[in-house]
């Protein structure tokens, strides 16, 4: 397996598609990066056929001209830690784990709000008092 920024890339896929498993790196990066290197290496070109200086090229292209992986992750993070600190309304969203841009929230938002918490539904009171 071709390693680059501390992931491992499978080697079935094509690189163009296996840069895009890297934390930062989507479809445009991988083009941009794979443009930069168009006399090296071919978008079309499997993992397992790229020589160790082709993968080394990716490697200090993606290190030296871009954030990923760890880096871009501490970066969010921080940025996150900042708007909490100053006490910001998305800082506060952000603690409380809602949705921070605006969206609604009295529908949907699961992924945020997490599972169904039912209310109000129960046994009714029955008419002698006792339960």
């Amino acid at each position: 397996m071709a390693r680059v920024s501390g992931v491992d890339l499978p080697k079935g896929k094509r690189i163009d598609v296996a840069l895009r498993l890297i934390y930062g790196v989507g479809k445009t990066r991988a083009g941009e990066v794979l443009a930069k290197l168009s006399g090296m290496v071919k978008p079309e070109t499997r993992v397992k056929d790229l020589s160790e200086q082709q993968i080394g090229l990716i490697n200090t292209l993606l290190t030296k001209e871009y954030r990923v992986e760890g880096e871009l992750r501490r970066e969010i993070q921080a940025n996150m830690q900042r708007l909490t600190e100053i006490g910001s309304y998305r800082g506060h969203r952000h603690r409380r784990s809602l949705p921070a841009r605006g969206q609604r929230t009295r529908t949907n938002a699961r992924t945020r709000r997490g599972r169904r918490k039912t209310v109000g539904v129960g046994k009714a009171a029955s008419p002698t008092g006792k339960a």
